[in-house]
């Protein structure tokens, strides 16, 4: 049998801040990191934020790794793994020099990979960077580069379809889901494809239509009828659906995917306020993620001054709820009081760190702006009682580090698609007002 030729893999910091346990996903190949990978590092051990964390957690899982073998014959990554390397800096060749003379950190990494590569010239060596640019950048000199792909989510289509409508169905079935508040057995429909736990359906006969859900514990087909959540009426199927799996006891997870303007996190919000009796506290956050970007500290002010414009949005939904009530009714002074006595926090994703996340529910917006790890590490924080809903556009992630197939977003809702206590409703259709939903088609 012929021996499988090992490869060597350059990795660039921005793969190592997306996931600190990258190190381990090689299999049986070596893993390279250049010096200047820990230089970088070592700006981001400081703060709350999850990038800082991570920072933190790789360094500790270096430092149990280290030794003098670390920069010479390497350390084993453990049974069936390859070997971990730090590679010390280079001096900068012609080849390298002539397109890219400025020694910046990343001209740098591609110094050691373009030495790893002449070294070993029997074996495939591969910077993994999540730099789109610097992959290119790499291509150019000759280097092979790729896309850390791990967590990256292919099946997007399926993921992220329309309602699933089915037509011409007999009346009769219809007329049962009308009438029996058990439900109808799912096996009674034939389905061609079997129903993943909590999807949901547009059902339709030549005389009737209704919108319903499979439940996959009874192994049925419910009736699904429209729900009003504190003062905000569902204005199409979509937004049905979405009251219905944010109000379902038993569903204790939640996604929301969809352009902007469709409703998602305004349905979620309305749907915590609609449940609060249930939940000791509402909180709803997002991450900083600043634009272009420029760290918070460029902006003026205090902490609060500096966070004001990334939670605006959230105070906006909130807005939009209180505007259906008059300022005397005791549902406009419920909001205000829940704001003053911390009953319902709006706050940045990174103060959340550290709380209790017993009985709360639970509200994360611009979800597509996180990794596949940070994902992880807020739901698993999740105590009894309580319930996560992630809402996001995969069309507008603000990272320059992650796209469409490997955000958090993405990646929870693949991982966690026919699971008993998990629901996706994908919206399509935009609400926000026929200005919006032209602008978001045509431009």
């Amino acid at each position: 049998m012929k021996k499988k030729i090992k490869k060597f893999f350059v990795l660039d910091t921005n793969v190592l801040l997306h996931d600190y346990e990258c190190i381990y996903n090689f299999e049986e190949n070596d893993i390279i990191i250049p010096i200047v990978v820990l230089e970088e590092l070592d700006k981001f051990k400081k703060g709350n934020n999850q990038i800082n964390f991570h920072a933190r957690e790789l360094t500790r899982e270096l430092d149990k790794l280290s030794g003098d073998k670390l920069f010479t014959q390497g350390v084993s990554l453990g049974k069936d793994k390859g070997k971990l390397f730090i590679e010390t800096g280079k001096p900068f060749g012609e080849k390298v020099s002539e397109s890219f003379p400025e020694k910046t950190p990343d001209h740098r990494i591609l110094v050691i990979a373009d030495y790893v590569t002449e070294k070993n010239p029997d074996n495939q060596v591969v910077l993994v960077t999540k730099d789109m640019n610097l992959r290119m950048k790499a291509k150019s000199l000759g280097i092979q580069a790729q896309d850390y792909e791990t967590d990256k989510v292919s099946n997007l289509e399926d993921l992220y379809r329309t309602l699933t409508t089915l037509e011409n169905l007999d009346s009769e079935l219809i007329s049962r889901l009308y009438d029996e508040k058990e439900g109808v057995p799912v096996k009674d429909f034939k389905l061609e494809i079997k129903p993943f736990a909590h999807e949901y359906y547009i059902m339709k006969s030549d005389k009737s239509s209704v919108l319903t859900h499979y439940n996959p514990i009874e192994k049925v087909m419910n009736r699904i009828e429209k729900t009003i959540a504190f003062g905000i009426e569902p204005r199409n199927a979509e937004q049905t659906f979405s009251i219905d799996a944010l109000c379902r006891p038993e569903i204790q997870l939640v996604a929301l995917t969809g352009k902007a303007g469709t409703g998602k996190t305004l349905l979620a919000l309305a749907a915590a306020l609609h449940q609060r009796r249930n939940f000791k506290q509402i909180f709803l956050a997002r991450p900083i993620v600043p634009l272009a970007n420029r760290d918070l500290g460029f902006l003026p002010g205090d902490v609060s001054e500096k966070i004001g414009p990334y939670m605006q949005p959230l105070f906006d939904n909130l807005t939009v709820i209180k505007n259906k009530f008059s300022p005397q009714s005791k549902d406009y002074q419920k909001i205000e009081d829940m704001l003053k006595e911390e009953k319902l926090v709006i706050t940045p994703l990174a103060y959340i760190r550290g709380r209790s996340l017993s009985h709360i529910f639970f509200i994360v917006d611009e979800a597509q702006n996180l990794t596949p790890h940070e994902i992880k590490t807020i739901i698993t924080r999740a105590g009894e009682g309580t319930k996560m809903i992630f809402t996001g556009d995969i069309e507008q992630i603000d990272s320059p580090y992650l796209d469409a197939g490997s955000n958090g977003l993405t990646y929870l809702t693949d991982k966690m698609k026919g699971q008993d206590i998990f629901a996706h409703v994908n919206l399509i259709k935009g609400e926000r007002s026929y200005l919006a939903e032209l602008a978001s088609q045509l431009l």
